[in-house]
């Protein structure tokens, strides 16, 4: 009797194993069938060996062997790269890139890391500051924008009558730059000293004189209400 009884427990035990094989084996050929969907050209070894010409064809270990499969974007720490008989998915360089635009230089870095020209550190390097996920170059140092022209040259209001006046200028915002960025990066206004002409033209009224006066003295209080620094080498 026990004889029999481990006899039915054995056959039991078979039948589950080979269930589970043939579940398994099924498994397998219908995910190698979901796999090659997106392929010109398959292998149940290797997957996907050609993609259609808009995927990319992205590589990944799998045991030994390398696995293709076609994708519409690469994964993180790839990037595409287009040719003209295929596409392919390229690992960046650095293991602490994310994303990157070739394999040199990252656009994003994974976490713990801030990007800096293409680079991923620890920190940033002397003259940046860190902000979100990158490291930005303080204000002083950095082309945030473009100056504007340089305004008249005048002295307390007057554009002659004097040897020498001040004219004022401000560097204007880049667009590209973000709200919260600029707030950061306030503009930046500069002085110099300017050659006016010492005699006025007689010519104009005394009135329009008086005009061009005032016009003049109300723009130098708006340029007074902004932070004015003396630019490198007084120029």
């Amino acid at each position: 009797m026990h004889w029999r009884f481990l006899a039915l427990l054995s056959l039991l035990l078979h039948t589950l194993m080979f269930t589970l094989a043939t579940r398994k084996r099924s498994a397998s050929r219908e995910s190698w069938r979901q796999d090659c969907r997106s392929c010109l050209e398959c292998s149940k070894e290797n997957g996907c060996l050609r993609c259609p010409d808009r995927l990319f064809l992205y590589l990944h270990r799998d045991g030994m062997s390398h696995h293709g499969s076609c994708l519409h974007s690469c994964p993180a720490g790839h990037f595409g790269l287009r040719g003209t008989d295929a596409n392919h998915c390229i690992k960046c360089k650095a293991p602490e890139c994310e994303r990157c635009f070739d394999k040199d230089f990252c656009t994003k870095c994974k976490g713990g890391f801030l990007l800096f020209k293409g680079k991923c550190l620890r920190s940033c390097p002397e003259g940046t500051f860190p902000h979100s996920t990158d490291c930005i170059e303080d204000c002083e140092y950095s082309s945030v924008g473009y100056w504007a022209e340089w305004s008249p040259c005048l002295h307390n209001g007057l554009s002659c009558g004097v040897r020498w006046g001040q004219q004022n200028r401000t560097r204007v915002l880049s667009w590209r730059m973000s709200e919260e960025l600029s707030e950061l990066c306030p503009p930046q206004s500069e002085t110099r000293k300017c050659r006016l002409k010492k005699r006025c033209p007689k010519d104009k009224p005394k009135k329009e004189r008086r005009g061009e006066r005032r016009r003049a003295q109300k723009q130098w209080t708006l340029l007074g209400n902004r932070t004015v620094t003396e630019p490198p080498g007084g120029t």
